[in-house]
């Protein structure tokens, strides 16, 4: 299993940066070139071409390495199988036809050479290679290059793990958007993880980006001044998905340690697309277009796989709304706190805590007790008082 590190290229020579972009438009060039060959073929009813045919007919024609070539190739293979079977299953997407100025650079593990606080990158036979000042790991695989507002160097790290299965334990997930993730086990105990520090992030970028839409309004589009503001609006934004992403990866692996620990082997992931889109106003509409919980899902996906747990997702209807003690169902229940309205029933509890603990019925047609035991933590590395850490009780209150 590879993971993916991402270092970024900030403080790059002058002459480096300009043989980046020139590499770029070059490779861009590359997926032109198979790009027109395959719409030849399309419009004159001819075989597609395959991967040789492609290999064949852009060897030797680019100022780059051959493997990147071949490996350019390959992407726009991979893309041209992704839209057809999106088409096979009735969605509109159209097979590549635009031109690109850019395209991202390859290299694959044999062709890395890693040494003593360096990475060198082959450009081809009769060019000088790209020597990169980074100290990488010595299990380094396959490297790319490409552009999110400045140079990043994506490198594909091989992870060995000789685990056994964590366990025959279940787990149900509720993914959400003031709390990242809730999560339940068949062992009697929760996790909540928070996602306040994400909406904090996400709120400055929100207001950031309306200062300086309001400056721009003032200006002539193409100004000194307008040029200005936009790098500082891209400059916003690239530090605001950079910080963001980085806590979505923490907090998530916050989830899969704590299903290590309980020796969970099988995890239910809740799709809330359908909360998504439930209109609710301006300001809360904003925040659920912001809410990027396909990428939580991917990445519990990938990272329960290095663990060598079972994932799968599937609905959450209904969840949030049901008891988990007495079954009544409440259409609209307010605040964090799940109160039943059941006289007899009285059950209290976290309200996104209830919602994973019903996944159970769904996922695996068996209720669980509420959990005993909830555990509450941030995905950052935040200061916190030690309490804050310690397990804290479920309190009931009336019969249960």
């Amino acid at each position: 299993m590879d993971s993916t590190r991402i270092y970024r290229l900030d403080h790059l020579p002058s002459k480096l940066r300009k043989r980046l972009t020139e590499a770029q438009v070059e490779a861009a060039r590359v997926w032109m070139r198979c790009r027109d060959l395959h719409l030849h073929a399309r419009r004159e009813h001819l075989p597609w071409p395959r991967r040789d045919d492609l290999q064949q007919a852009t060897k030797g024609q680019f100022a780059l390495y051959s493997q990147t070539v071949q490996m350019i190739c390959h992407k726009f293979l991979t893309n041209i199988d992704n839209t057809q079977q999106a088409r096979n299953q009735n969605k509109r997407l159209r097979y590549p036809y635009k031109d690109k100025r850019f395209y991202p650079l390859y290299w694959p593990a044999q062709a890395v050479s890693v040494e003593p606080g360096r990475v060198v990158l082959p450009m081809g036979r009769g060019r000088q290679s790209l020597v990169l000042h980074l100290d990488l790991p010595a299990d380094t695989g396959a490297c790319t290059i490409a552009w999110n507002d400045g140079y990043e160097l994506h490198v594909a790290i091989t992870q060995t793990r000789d685990e056994e299965p964590p366990g025959a334990e279940r787990a149900a997930i509720d993914l959400g958007e003031i709390h990242q993730a809730a999560v339940t086990t068949s062992t009697g105990v929760a996790l909540v993880v928070s996602g306040r520090g994400i909406r904090s992030i996400k709120r400055r970028r929100n207001q950031a980006l309306g200062t300086i839409a309001r400056k721009r309004a003032r200006c002539k589009k193409g100004s000194k001044r307008w040029r200005k503001l936009q790098r500082a609006r891209r400059k916003v934004s690239a530090r605001t998905e950079r910080q963001v992403r980085d806590l979505r990866h923490k907090g998530i692996r916050q989830v899969v340690n704590f299903c290590v620990e309980q020796h969970v082997g099988t995890v239910y992931i809740g799709n809330p697309d359908g909360v998504r889109r439930r209109p609710a106003g301006r300001h809360h509409s904003q925040r659920m277009a912001q809410w990027e919980y396909g990428r939580d899902i991917d990445y519990l996906i990938h990272k329960c796989a290095q663990r060598h747990i079972e994932s799968f997702t599937g609905t959450e209807r209904g969840t949030s709304s049901r008891c988990p003690v007495c079954g009544r169902m409440q259409r609209k229940p307010k605040g964090r706190e799940w109160v039943c309205r059941e006289l007899s029933c009285g059950f209290c509890g976290h309200r996104d805590v209830v919602g994973s603990a019903n996944m159970h019925r769904i996922a695996y047609g068996q209720p669980i007790p509420f959990p005993h035991q909830i555990t509450y933590r941030r995905p950052g590395p935040v200061r916190v008082r030690a309490r804050n850490e310690q397990p804290r009780p479920v309190v009931r209150t009336g019969k249960s």
